[in-house]
């Protein structure tokens, strides 16, 4: 019996087998923004070890019941739930839990600053975007920040770090008479300013939402593990993401060679 040679598909036919998440890492913005707004959760800090933590930690007090971050990822793939005390509450009531806002925010502020000489789990943040990137990018453009931090949250964090003179402007929850979705924030950074010379970088639906009100061009970023990464992709694409970055580290590299 006589094998059957193969084929051979000439190297120009050949279609290609480079994965379609590497073809995306060389997308660019396609131009340099003058305004650069960044959110700060997820997107400058890594807060699963603070926010996320106390979140977790909040309703299994009042619960006592077993939650897990996939659960935690659930609720912030909807909008609304930008604020973690609003989501915390929300989480404890819907597993019978009978308290209201005030309580749950009263704990939730214990164990993320810490209470009678106990460790915070603010403690365990850590800043994701390296001092020398800020200043290049700052040399672009100006820099601010729109944040569902409150202020005391915020100070703390760029001044431990000592990095809040890299931003012109820094709009908190307390800064705004409606939190996002709403575009409030970006519009009163922007402050009538040319919308589309802007751009926002934020890792939540809220943030796309409130981008696209405002008709912002918005870049996401997800840094978070593989499985909830694949399912806000999604809905950031579906919300206007004109990129999504695994690390905000990787904007830089997007922005137009100079």
């Amino acid at each position: 019996m006589r094998l059957r040679k193969s084929r051979k598909v000439p190297i120009r036919n050949r279609p290609s087998r480079k994965p379609a998440r590497v073809r995306r890492a060389t997308e660019k913005l396609g131009f340099q923004p003058e305004v650069i707004i960044f959110d700060v959760d997820g997107v400058l800090v890594d807060v699963r070890g603070s926010f996320h933590s106390t979140v977790l930690e909040t309703v299994r007090f009042f619960t006592g019941q077993k939650v897990t971050r996939a659960q935690l990822h659930q609720w912030k793939n909807r909008s609304g739930f930008n604020d973690d005390w609003k989501l915390s509450t929300a989480w404890v009531r819907s597993l019978g839990g009978k308290q209201q806002y005030d309580e749950v925010k009263k704990k939730f502020v214990e164990l993320y600053w810490g209470v009678n000489g106990k460790r915070g789990n603010v403690d365990y943040e850590r800043w994701l975007l390296p001092r020398a990137a800020l200043q290049r990018l700052a040399k672009r453009a100006e820099l601010a920040l729109f944040t569902g931090r409150v202020r005391t949250e915020t100070d703390y964090t760029l001044d431990r770090l000592g990095l809040g003179g890299f931003f012109k402007q820094i709009v908190t929850a307390e800064d705004v008479a409606k939190p996002k979705p709403d575009p409030e924030g970006l519009l009163k950074i922007l402050g009538g300013r040319d919308r589309a010379k802007a751009v926002y970088l934020g890792d939540n639906v809220d943030d796309a939402i409130a981008a696209a009100a405002a008709a912002i061009p918005f870049v996401g970023v997800l840094p978070q593990a593989a499985w909830a990464r694949r399912e806000r992709r999604a809905l950031l694409t579906k919300h206007g993401a004109l990129l999504v970055l695994r690390d905000v580290k990787e904007f830089e590299k997007r922005l137009p060679k100079e």
